[in-house]
């Protein structure tokens, strides 16, 4: 495996921390409340960033959300792009991708995905064909205009936000992504995939590699914060850094980053190789879930009692860490998914075959 970026996407990547540097500021992040950063979002999406997430694979969406998570900044990058460049690109029809690819490149259109915690699936096929249930918890919903939903069959159905039978309530979440409450009272969906297909799988595969590279940004960028503090705030006339428990602190955080980062790049290298990323995937998930909490409370640690401010920046790391940990799932049942496909065990424990 070689994970060194190609040109492009280094080149792809650079640009994205310059936008961001440039519009994701505390400041504006504070004013732009539990929505979207419009602005922002029509500044990426004119400069070409999720086309050239596209074009570059898994790996060049995860380096562009590494620069997002650093800045947390309020934009559906990773949902749009997941669930909708690389889902339809790779699972699509020839219509789909011809209808939707070009206005989810520019931004016109914006996607997201139902995918609850695994056994949790609530969507379910009404005898005319229109979908059912309730999603109580949707990432960027509010502002998207397509929705990727598995029914109990594990197959996938496109779903437009504006359709008869759609209702989208707002949720406040941990982070604020911009969430939504989805009912579905016989919506008409179009499928993704044809039937046995394995695309509810690989789409999860993606989905949990996307936002493990997204934490992997915000442990970045919580940790930079801290090792800055750290190193002008003094006590006792010394840098805190000067201090050992400090020092260690910050480098078991910095190792808990990367091994979020390796693995997440491990992940992003099959799927774009085509091989199985089914243990990659729940592995960089799982460190994403563990590891990523204790980096954001590490960062917060080390700012002292200014970490415990609502309003200081690094605050805002620890609460999408906390919502990325969430979204992924319990550290411990991934870990349990983990063992169960290692050992050839099904959801019920028994060895399969």
């Amino acid at each position: 495996m070689d994970f060194t970026p190609t040109e492009e996407q280094s080149e792809a990547a650079a640009l994205a921390s310059r936008i961001l540097a440039d519009l994701a500021t505390p400041e504006r992040l504070a004013a732009t409340g539990t929505g979207c950063d419009n602005e922002l979002w029509k500044a990426l999406c004119s400069a070409g960033l999720p086309a050239a997430a596209e074009e570059s694979g898994l790996v060049g969406l995860v380096l562009l959300l590494e620069e997002q998570g650093r800045t947390t900044a309020q934009v559906p990058l990773a949902a749009s792009c997941v669930y909708g460049l690389w889902a339809l690109g790779e699972h699509g029809s020839a219509d789909q991708r011809a209808r939707l690819l070009p206005a989810l490149r520019t931004g016109t259109a914006v996607a997201t995905g139902a995918f609850p915690a695994r056994g949790e699936i609530r969507a379910t096929r009404a005898p005319d064909g229109g979908l059912c249930g309730v999603l109580p918890l949707v990432p960027w919903l509010r502002g998207a205009t397509h929705v990727l939903v598995p029914d109990a069959d594990r197959r996938l159905w496109l779903v437009a936000t504006g359709a008869p039978g759609v209702q989208v309530r707002a949720v406040q979440t941990t982070a604020p992504w911009s969430a939504g409450r989805l009912r579905l009272d016989g919506a008409r969906a179009e499928p993704v995939g044809g039937p046995g297909s394995s695309a509810y799988e690989q789409v999860l595969q993606a989905a949990r590699t996307a936002f493990a590279g997204l934490a992997a940004g915000v442990c970045a960028g919580s940790l930079a914060r801290a090792v800055s503090h750290t190193a002008t705030r003094e006590q006792f006339g010394k840098p805190l850094a000067a201090n050992q428990a400090v020092r260690l602190r910050a480098a078991d955080a910095h190792m808990d980053t990367e091994a979020i980062r390796v693995t997440t790049y491990e992940a992003a290298w099959r799927i774009d190789a085509g091989l199985d990323a089914r243990t990659a995937a729940l592995t960089a998930a799982w460190w994403a879930a563990e590891a990523g909490l204790r980096v954001v409370l590490t960062g917060q640690h080390l700012h002292g009692g200014a970490g415990a401010d609502l309003e200081h920046p690094v605050h805002r790391h620890f609460l999408w860490g906390r919502q990325l940990a969430g979204y992924l799932g319990c550290a411990s049942e991934l870990l349990a998914e983990l063992g169960e496909l290692i050992t050839g065990a099904d959801m019920d424990g028994k060895v399969a075959g």
